[in-house]
C-alpha cells in the first residue's frame, strides 16, 4: 500500500521508508540448496554436525533435512511485469523438499489487482509448493482494472476465495506438521491511529493519497469513515472458531498472518514518514485482539504473526509473539531502497520450528535499539526536506 502522492526520485525519499541509519549489509542466514534458486533463503539457523565441517556445509545439511519449511512473502503486485517475472523465476527454482518433506508458502495479501492477474500468480506458486495459504489485501479488492465485472469489493472478494478453492489454496487453518497456520481476515480503520497527530505542515487528506477510497466499492452500510468495515472484516474469521481450536489443540507452534497491521508499533513514528498520516489506513485493533486471543497460551518462541502492507520490512518480538514482514514490494521501492533486496525471499520462518534469531531490516532494528516517541512531533531531517521540496 502506497499512498498516491508524488515522490522524488533520490534514494531516500520514499513515502514509506526513509531509513534512520545507514543500511547495513544482510547476512545470508541460510544459503540454499545448491539445486535451488539463488533468491530462496533460509532464515533458520543451522544446528550443529557431529564431524567438523564449514559452517556453509552444516547450514546446507540442516536445510536438506528440514521435514517442514515454511516460507513467508507479502505484496507481491503482480501487476508489475517486473513482479510476475519474480514469481515466474521463484517457480523455477523452489519445489517439493526431497524424502516427503513439505514445503508451504504464506502469502500475506496484495496478490494482484485483477482477478485474472491474481489466478496466475496463486496457480504459479501452487505448482511449486505443498501449500499455500492466502489473506486478501486491499489492492487485491480494488475494481478499477476489472471493466464491471463485479458490483462491488465484496463480490469480488468471494470470486477471489473461489479462485483459492478452485486452485488448492487455503484461506483457513490448517496444521502442517507441528504447526498450526492460520488467516486472517482484516480491514484498517482510522482509529486505529492512537499517536500524536502532525501540526507543523499540512498533510494531505487520506481521500487524497490512499487510492482505496476510489478503487474499492463498499455496499452503503460500510465504510472507511468509522469502524464498520474493519469489523465485518474481522466478523469473517468467526465462521472458522472450531477450526482454529482443533488446529491449535494439534499444533506445537501456531503462525497467525494477516494483510494488515496489528499493532501501531509495527509502524514507524509519524515525525519519520513522508505521509504521517499512514497509520490511519494501516491496521486494525480487532486484528490484534484476535491474533492474541488465539496466541494466548503460547510458551516463549511458539508464536509468530506475519502481515504486510506498508512495504516496510520488519521482524522484532513484543510481548512474545514474532511480528514478521517480508514484502515484495514495488520495482521502484526495491530499485531506491532495495526492500531488502529480491534474494532473501521468500521469508522462510519456519523450518521444523521457528528460527529464534531475529533477521535485520533497517526499521525494526531501529526499534528494537531504541525507544518509541510518539510525543516527539519534530520532522526527521528527510521528511522535513520533503515537505520544504513539495509544500
Amino acid at each position: 500500500m502506497t499512498p498516491h502522492l508524488a515522490v522524488s526520485s533520490h534514494p531516500a525519499h520514499h513515502l514509506l521508508d526513509a531509513p534512520p541509519h545507514r543500511r547495513r549489509r544482510r547476512r545470508r542466514l541460510c544459503p540454499p540448496r545448491a539445486a535451488r534458486a539463488s533468491s530462496l533463503r533460509c532464515c533458520a539457523a543451522a544446528s550443529a554436525a557431529a564431524v567438523p565441517q564449514p559452517p556453509r556445509a552444516v547450514e546446507a545439511a540442516a536445510a536438506a533435512a528440514a521435514r517442514t519449511r515454511v516460507f513467508v512473502v507479502s505484496d507481491l503486485h503482480t501487476d508489475y511485469p517486473e513482479n510476475m517475472d519474480w514469481v515466474r523465476r521463484l517457480a523455477v527454482g523452489v519445489g517439493p523438499p526431497d524424502a516427503g518433506g513439505v514445503n508451504a508458502l504464506v502469502v500475506a495479501g496484495d496478490v494482484a489487482e485483477t482477478r485474472d492477474n491474481f489466478a496466475r500468480t496463486m496457480g504459479a506458486l501452487r505448482d511449486q509448493f505443498d501449500a499455500v495459504f492466502y489473506v486478501p489485501g486491499n489492492h487485491d479488492l480494488w475494481l478499477r482494472r476489472e471493466g464491471g465485472r463485479y458490483m462491488d469489493s465484496l463480490e469480488k472478494l468471494n470470486a477471489l476465495l473461489d479462485a483459492c478453492s478452485e486452485l488448492g489454496v487455503d484461506t483457513g487453518p490448517k496444521t502442517i506438521g507441528d504447526l498450526g497456520i492460520i488467516p486472517l481476515f482484516s480491514w484498517y480503520h482510522k482509529s486505529f491511529d492512537k499517536e500524536k497527530d502532525l501540526t507543523s505542515v499540512r498533510v494531505p487528506s487520506l481521500e487524497m493519497a490512499c487510492k482505496d477510497f476510489h478503487a474499492c466499492k463498499w455496499p452503503s452500510e460500510l465504510g472507511n469513515d468509522d469502524e464498520a468495515l474493519a469489523l465485518y472484516f474481522d466478523q469473517l474469521n468467526d465462521k472458522y472458531n472450531d477450526a482454529i481450536e482443533e488446529v491449535k489443540r494439534n499444533s506445537k507452534q501456531i503462525l497467525t498472518f494477516s494483510h494488515f497491521v496489528p499493532r501501531q508499533e509495527l509502524c514507524p513514528e509519524k515525525r519519520m514518514l513522508y505521509y504521517p498520516n499512514l497509520p490511519k489506513v494501516i491496521g486494525s485493533d480487532y486484528l490484534e485482539r484476535r491474533l492474541r486471543a488465539i496466541h494466548n497460551n503460547a510458551e516463549g518462541g511458539a508464536a509468530c504473526h506475519v502481515f504486510g502492507h506498508t512495504h516496510f520490512c520488519w521482524d522484532s518480538m513484543i510481548d512474545d509473539i514474532r511480528y514478521v514482514q517480508a514484502p515484495l514490494a514495488y520495482p521502484r521501492e526495491r530499485k531506491r531502497r532495495m526492500n531488502g533486496g529480491e534474494g532473501w525471499l521468500p521469508f522462510c520462518v519456519y523450518r521444523d520450528g521457528f528460527n529464534p534469531e531475529i533477521y535485520p531490516a533497517i526499521w525494526s532494528d531501529y526499534y528494537n535499539k531504541n525507544k518509541r516517541e510518539p510525543e516527539n512531533t519534530q520532522l526527521a531531517p528527510w521528511v522535513a526536506k520533503y515537505f520544504r521540496k513539495y509544500y
